[in-house]
């Protein structure tokens, strides 16, 4: 998220991707699900109090409160699914306001960046958007509808092979879109974001409202139009708009699920940049295991050397999100971001947790190890082992024709169950192409329904937290690949797992053979980018 937005951050000092804030007259509180609620309660301001959103919602709350309540809330921010959801009781009215009530209170705040949006060529792309428009319309004049507004703005990027400089660590262009059945988009979007030899790759397929015109040019169409607006990314302004005027219908936005099932090209290049990537992290991993007893290593510079990695790769863009650097206590926050406040310098005792990707001009990665560089417990080692476990009966599991992530979800805790242990996150999410590191409908989670297609990209990483002492992940991304008619998980990532923190004897021979083979695929895949040094330690990983 671009600095002029983080609003939540501004008003509770909480620094996570995901929370909400409810602030009536006398108490305050913030809301975060179980990756960040260790991490809220060390940044958190003084006055709020943090609530584990999946044990309490706001509703909850608020239902207890006796007196009518009158809640102010930003509708260009909200869907109304979102406000019934969280914060919708019989004693509650909610109100709109015009303008949010932080942007008033907030003095410094940075003034909006219009930067230029850019198009990806159809090489990299794979479809053309000419072809995904027509996809689209296929699906309007099934339902009989006219339009679909668009209001992802990643579901505007895919289906017109755009991307922008909106965000700090994905390539998003801030822009909402209706596509017209008769094959026509409208982008409302800021004038300054497009520039003319954009608007010449287009010709007269694209017109352009800015946000400010949005409500005259809903009214400038004909009444007896239809729309489809999807039920959980389109704001309650927009859907107020949509239904002062128009018949609508309020489904999930089809392109969510055409853009969930990668193309060949997609899937290759993607391939491509876990090569490039990999070979970073290998690197990275060598460089910190032997320099550790040699030079003072914190975890804001080991994460500042990762990167340096990364950037010796001329399609390298940014980071697809804030790095996770921690070591030791820090590496049991869940979405650690280190400061120069937590920045801690990692000891050879420590377990250290990094949780990094990449974004490059042809894909996004996501990738975490757990490393050690001394001899750990045997308590450490058994944990690790079953969260190993978890991360193998995922990567082998066979993908049947109604395999949801909700099934998936199961098998990956399961060794870390049978010793009462488990972890409060999801074990995957769906992975985007140079665009959001995280990007549905597909997920492995407990609530996660959606089946499982060839093309879709996921995270897979179970993991275990100890407050206060240490935390372990084990992250790779799969895609899913056909096998004479068979699904099957193939890994894009590469890099080795730590070795010193398994207890083999914790392992049964295929997940043993299933270890060997990844890390003879790894050398295989790596060892031409590797120097004399990092190649022979990277073969020590093979029996």
């Amino acid at each position: 998220m671009s600095p002029e937005k983080e609003r939540l951050k501004y008003l509770t000092g909480f620094s996570g991707s995901a929370g909400q804030s409810l602030v009536l007259k006398k108490q305050a509180f913030l809301f975060v699900d179980g990756r960040y609620t260790l991490q809220a309660q060390k940044e958190v301001r003084k006055g709020f109090k943090v609530i584990q959103i999946h044990k309490t919602i706001p509703s909850d709350i608020l239902g207890k409160n006796k007196q009518k309540l009158r809640i102010g809330f930003d509708p260009r921010i909200y869907s109304l699914a979102s406000l019934i959801n969280l914060y919708k009781t019989e004693n509650v009215k909610l109100i709109p306001i015009k303008k949010n009530l932080i942007d008033k209170i907030w003095p410094n705040k940075s003034k909006l960046k219009f930067n230029k949006f850019f198009i990806l060529k159809t090489q990299y792309a794979g479809k053309s958007f000419k072809n995904k428009i027509n996809i689209i319309c296929n699906i309007l004049k099934r339902k009989k509808l006219k339009n679909l507004l668009v209001t992802a703005p990643e579901n505007v990027a895919w289906t017109l092979n755009i991307r922008g400089k909106d965000n700090s660590y994905s390539p998003i262009p801030n822009c909402n879109a209706i596509v017209n059945y008769k094959k026509k988009i409208t982008l409302i979007v800021e004038n300054k974001k497009i520039s003319k030899n954009f608007k010449s790759q287009f010709g007269k397929v694209v017109k352009y409202v800015n946000p400010t015109d949005v409500t005259a040019h809903f009214n400038s169409l004909d009444k007896k139009q239809n729309f489809l607006i999807d039920k959980f990314t389109c704001s309650y302004f927009y859907r107020e708009k949509i239904a002062e005027r128009f018949k609508y219908i309020e489904e999930i936005d089809p392109i969510f699920f055409l853009k969930s099932k990668k193309n060949i090209v997609e899937i290759n290049n993607t391939i491509k940049s876990h090569i490039a990537d990999g070979t970073a992290l290998t690197k990275f991993i060598y460089w910190i295991k032997n320099n550790i007893n040699k030079i003072k290593i914190s975890e804001l510079s080991a994460q500042k050397k990762l990167e340096q990695f990364r950037k010796k790769n001329k399609n390298y863009v940014s980071p697809s999100f804030n790095t996770i650097s921690g070591s030791g206590p820090n590496g049991a926050i869940v979405h650690y971001r280190a400061n120069s406040k937590t920045n801690r310098t990692i000891k050879i005792k420590d377990v250290y947790l990094c949780d990094s990707g990449g974004q490059y001009h042809y894909g996004t990665t996501d990738v975490t190890r757990t490393i050690c560089f001394s001899k750990q417990s045997q308590k450490i080692r058994n944990i690790f082992t079953k969260v190993l476990k978890g991360h193998i009966g995922v990567a082998t599991y066979k993908i049947k024709k109604n395999t949801t992530g909700k099934k998936l979800d199961i098998v990956a805790r399961s060794a870390l169950k049978k010793a009462g242990l488990d972890y409060a996150h999801g074990t995957g999410h769906g992975v985007g192409y140079f665009l959001n590191v995280h990007e549905g409908p597909q997920a492995i989670s407990k609530i996660n329904n959606i089946k499982l297609e060839e093309g879709m990209i996921l995270s897979n990483e179970p993991g275990y937290y100890e407050t206060n002492k240490f935390g372990i992940r084990l992250e790779n991304l799969v895609f899913i690949k056909k096998y004479k008619k068979k699904l099957r998980f193939e890994n894009l990532t590469f890099a080795p797992i730590e070795k010193d923190l398994i207890n083999f004897k914790l392992l049964n021979k295929k997940e043993k053979k299933y270890l060997n083979e990844y890390h003879k695929k790894t050398y295989m895949i790596l060892g031409s980018y590797l120097n004399k040094d990092e190649k022979s330690w990277l073969r020590s990983f093979i029996n």
